[in-house]
């Protein structure tokens, strides 16, 4: 009876062992859409509003799909599948420097990052200025870079007009509360650093909560109804 009671036991270990664990719906939620998915390629409305909550608070973006459609129909899909959400403001620039703007729109997780690494959209024409409060998709000098990462002019630079980064939004609320980010420059880091955008991408909030742990966060970026 002892023995055939410990192989009804290991039968049951054994089967447990061999099955195939449920996924995990709440994992399987957070997956982000790959670039080539058609929940990432829907059209923006002509004008909406989205609400960035942060942990240094609130801060509102009024966004125009005509000043820059493609563009605009990019960033739209991003917020709406929630890609940046629980990210990071990595770079903020001081009043002195060349350009005074802070920017975010890397992933926190370094497998979303991986898939959007590549994933750029063409230039759309410039029909706005880059003034004070106005909100670009950032880009390498050569043409048609854009991918998921965005700035905020906290003033004019009529220079980046030129360079074709075409504005797709103003700040309507919080702008100053951007200005009052501390910059993240060496002075202002204990060894001297900078966040590194390698290092972002490569290994997410993993590399930035640590060592950047001041930076402000994005809790959360949803169009408000």
């Amino acid at each position: 009876m002892r023995f055939l009671l410990a192989l009804m036991l290991a039968v049951i270990v054994v089967a447990g062992c061999d099955a195939k664990p449920a996924e995990d719906p709440t994992t399987a939620a957070k997956k982000f859409p790959t670039p080539d998915d058609p929940a990432i390629r829907k059209t923006a409305p002509e004008t909406f509003q989205v609400k960035f909550a942060t942990s240094a608070g609130d801060v509102v973006l009024e966004v125009h799909r005509p000043w820059a459609p493609i563009g605009v129909d990019r960033f739209y899909n991003l917020v709406v599948n929630g890609f940046y959400d629980d990210t990071r403001i990595f770079r903020v620039e001081p009043a002195t420097a060349k350009y005074h703007v802070v920017q975010w729109g890397v992933s926190g997780d370094p497998a979303i990052s991986r898939e959007w690494f590549t994933a750029t959209i063409r230039d759309d024409p410039v029909r706005q200025m880059n003034m004070e409060g106005l909100v670009s998709f950032a880009k390498s000098p050569t043409p048609h870079t854009r991918t998921t990462q965005i700035f905020v002019n906290l003033r004019d630079h009529p220079s980046l007009d030129m360079r074709g980064f075409a504005p797709i939004g103003k700040i309507t609320q919080g702008l100053d509360i951007l200005k009052g980010l501390t910059p993240t420059t060496p002075e202002n880091d204990h060894l001297g650093r900078v966040p590194d955008q390698n290092k972002i991408a490569g290994v997410g909030n993993q590399y930035l909560d640590p060592n950047f742990p001041k930076l402000c966060r994005i809790l959360t970026a949803k169009v408000i109804p």
